[in-house]
């Protein structure tokens, strides 16, 4: 599933390429895409919307148009945004639905696996929160999210600290990919209770989290499985794990064998030693 970091490089390339463009043609070829919206009516409603720029809250993209309205976007599990300066010259495999814009570039969103979702937001705070409720907590790369903030949502909970930071209530954009990689960074085992945490220990995973997002990003997000950025290229963070996927490999750290384990229903990969699962406490 596309995380921050594939999301947020999806949204960087195509602000380069929508902002200020009209959206002049739309097909929808999987009804399932907008459900429970009727298709010809979703076509209606955004063919001739003018862009006035793309955010990211999440794993959720958001196209925002002049009038103060919105459609946002989630790719779920294999879903892909693909741009091309012109129609492209062969039928993109799986596409959804397709936007041509005014210059005559096109946007198609495919979906192996049909998951991805696409609704409309209306203008106005108050009127689009009714709309979209608390699908998410504080984005993980924003400003509001600090190392106080995340000891706070941690307090007392029983639950693994993976489950809960993979929780989109909690915190928004974390998947299992960079979960995996930043409890290692931050030497925590990922089936310690989140309220086991020390106040250094939260200090460190808060500082790991942003630290394997931002790689991420730099290198264009990682492409182990269908994703691809917005021109159909592959990211480069698979290359730079350090345990997500490496089970059996020596850990980069302290050579000890990478495990692999189920948490939060997820595979899960840590290394026993850097990461032990009962931590002792000082008298």
């Amino acid at each position: 599933m596309p995380e921050l970091p594939e999301v947020e490089t999806i949204r960087r390339q195509l602000s380069d390429h929508l902002d200020g463009r009209t959206i002049s043609t739309v097909q929808v070829l999987d009804p399932l895409l907008v459900d429970p919206e009727d298709p010809a009516s979703f076509e209606r409603r955004l063919s001739g919307r003018a862009v006035r720029e793309l955010r990211r809250t999440g794993k959720y993209l958001f196209i925002e148009f002049d009038d103060g309205e919105a459609l946002a976007l989630h790719l779920r599990m294999t879903g892909q945004l693909l741009w091309t300066p012109g129609e492209p010259d062969d039928p993109t495999p799986y596409a959804r639905a397709v936007l041509g814009m005014d210059d005559g570039s096109v946007l198609t969103f495919a979906d192996s696996r049909r998951f991805g979702r696409a609704w409309f937001l209306p203008a106005g705070r108050s009127a689009r929160n009714r709309v979209w409720g608390r699908r998410t907590g504080v984005d993980a790369m924003s400003a509001g999210f600090t190392a106080r903030r995340l000891g706070a949502s941690l307090e007392r909970r029983t639950a693994a600290i993976k489950a809960l930071i993979l929780d989109q209530r909690i915190l928004a954009g974390v998947g299992n990919i960079y979960a995996d990689e930043a409890l290692f960074r931050a030497r925590v085992h990922p089936r310690r209770p989140g309220g086991s945490l020390s106040q250094a220990e939260v200090r460190r995973l808060h500082r790991a989290i942003r630290d394997r997002l931002r790689m991420g990003i730099s290198v264009g997000g990682a492409s182990f499985d269908r994703y691809r950025d917005a021109h159909g290229g592959r990211g480069g963070m698979q290359d730079l794990f350090l345990v997500h996927r490496r089970q059996g490999e020596p850990c980069p750290r302290c050579r000890t064998t990478i495990e692999k384990g189920v948490v939060a229903q997820r595979g899960t990969y840590w290394c026993p030693r850097c990461q032990p699962l009962e931590v002792e406490v000082a008298c």
